[in-house]
């Protein structure tokens, strides 16, 4: 194993048992490992909105602008002073969020392949929020300002494209004049522009995505912001001087924190630690990795037109196009750099049935690695196996805890690339076929593998989504349990009592119509 695997495994390992904590406290939902994306967008909102407002009572002259500033914290506390301190502690929270959002993805894989064009327009926001952020200080204008401006052009006098005379015009009491402040206001106002254009580009392949995190966690978020800005206010330091050198200044570490180091290191090694760390982060996807599963595969013969696939694709991976047999039909195309082989659309096909008398089941879109009649085969091999008296079919994927240990003679396992695959169909067959209960196992809420493999098949067995389980089947005899891969023994009990709950009910309360099963060769 790679060092470069070592420390991504360990990575992925601290992460999932983190979340499994804060699943305790907070559900899939709510849980904020989980929404790390979302929460930056929300934080990102709030620091638009309390920007707007800081800037309309901004005076940009020399003279003006600290004392601005002071006079809306101090004289209006009340909504100035809380909304400035709502725009501090919101961008600290946002480069946190943004550093683990970074981290995590790295840790679970989340880099390379079908999410390369997400990691590489997101390595670009780092810059653009340090530069932000760096630059929201200056326009303060006071002792901590002036040590950030002076230690930021020091900098970047270091780098051949300056010529190295850039920190004398903090050093000098004459040197900074209005024009300075407007020029630093536009920047700011103009960088986060960028940003939100960034943001846009950065998600633009994925389908609904969460633009905001649940309302509880909104309403938590702001609740503690409220309560830092009530305990400890964001206020200003003494005004600047330049006639004075600044060694004391208090640093905000999470925006900062290059200051220090450059301090104790020098200027040369933390550019080569930018620009080092930027290109490793580009670097990334192009490294040797586990080559890619084939990626869905659309037969012409069976494929409808329906879109179902197209609307539940969480990558936007497949498009409609004109059937090149039938007119005024419509086809499925697969893009075959954004498909993440998740088979989420071969359980969307309403042609992924087991009832079909083909002996070949062929379905509109299949996966290669695991086709629909592969999948009935050995849906059919293990109900003919069982054997007991309350016999369960438990289906699970490959990304949430291992089904294979829970296999026994009362009890059929089958594990799928994502629960999303699942037809529902394959749950009525189990049902009518001799199974006394379908399990069906996945990823956590909230953190699924492929996004919404889950959320889909969720719907689909209540009957909020086509293709969607028909009302001959009772939903008293499935159960859906999400899990992580870590939380086998927890599966394991939730089948054991899902079991007791069967038994109790008596055999035949609320059993469907059985189905005599078919030999498809």
């Amino acid at each position: 194993m790679s060092l470069h695997a070592a420390l991504r495994g360990g990575a992925h390992s601290v992460f999932e048992r983190s979340e499994n904590l804060l699943d305790a406290f907070f559900g899939g939902a709510d849980n904020p490992l989980r929404h790390l994306g979302a929460l930056g967008l929300f934080f990102l909102w709030i620091l638009v909105a309390s920007g707007l407002y800081l800037y309309t009572v901004l005076d940009t002259s020399i003279e003006g602008v600290y004392g601005s500033i002071s006079w809306l914290t101090q004289e209006q506390w009340y909504l100035g002073g809380v909304l400035r301190s709502l725009h501090r502690y919101a961008s600290d929270a946002f480069v946190i969020v943004m550093f683990l959002h970074l981290l995590r993805e790295w840790a679970y894989g989340r880099y390379h392949g079908f999410r390369l064009y997400s990691w590489v327009t997101g390595v670009p926001l780092i810059w653009l929020v340090f530069i932000s952020g760096i630059g929201g200080y200056w326009i303060v204008w006071d002792r901590l300002a002036q040590f950030s401006a002076v230690a930021t052009t020091e900098l970047l006098d270091w780098l051949p494209i300056f010529d190295g005379v850039t920190a004398r015009n903090f050093l000098a009491p004459d040197s900074i004049n209005d024009r300075f402040f407007t020029v630093l206001v536009f920047i700011h106002i103009g960088v986060p522009l960028m940003l939100i254009l960034g943001l846009w580009a950065h998600v633009n392949r994925i389908s609904r995505v969460d633009y905001l995190p649940t309302r509880r966690v909104m309403l938590a978020t702001l609740g503690a912001f409220l309560l830092l800005a009530a305990i400890k206010p964001a206020v200003s330091d003494a005004p600047a001087d330049l006639s004075l050198a600044v060694n004391d200044a208090r640093l905000d570490w999470f925006i900062l924190f290059l200051h220090p180091l450059t301090d104790l290191t020098s200027a040369g090694a933390v550019w080569t630690l930018i620009f080092g760390a930027t290109i490793l982060l580009f670097a990334l996807p192009f490294l040797p990795h586990p080559g890619r599963q084939p990626i869905a595969v659309v037969d012409a013969q069976n494929c409808n037109g329906c879109s179902r696939c197209h609307a539940d694709c969480p990558y936007e991976a497949i498009v409609m196009a004109p059937h090149p047999e039938k007119r005024a039909h419509k086809i499925a195309v697969v893009d075959a750099d954004l498909c993440a082989a998740c088979g989420i659309c071969a359980g969307s096909c309403p042609s992924s049935t087991p009832f079909r008398s083909q002996q070949r089941l062929v379905t509109g879109i299949d996966m290669p690695q695991l086709p629909v009649d592969a999948l009935r085969r050995q849906l059919e091999a293990r109900l003919a196996e069982l054997s007991g008296g309350t016999r369960l079919v438990v289906f699970g994927c490959d990304r949430s805890a291992d089904v294979g240990a829970l296999a026994a003679p009362d009890t059929a396992t089958l594990s799928l690339i994502c629960a999303g695959m699942l037809p529902p169909s394959f749950v009525e067959y189990a049902l009518r076929s001799g199974a006394d209960g379908v399990v069906v196992a996945g990823c956590r809420d909230g953190g699924c593998e492929f996004r919404l493999g889950m959320e889909w098949t969720r719907e689909r067995l209540t009957r909020r989504r086509e293709p969607q389980l028909r009302q001959l089947v009772p939903l008293e005899r499935i159960e859906v349990v999400p899990v992580a891969r870590s939380e086998g023994r927890k599966l394991a009990a939730a089948v054991a009592e899902f079991r007791t709950r069967l038994e109790s009910q008596g055999e035949v309360a609320n059993r469907p119509p059985a189905y005599t099963r078919r030999n498809h060769g």
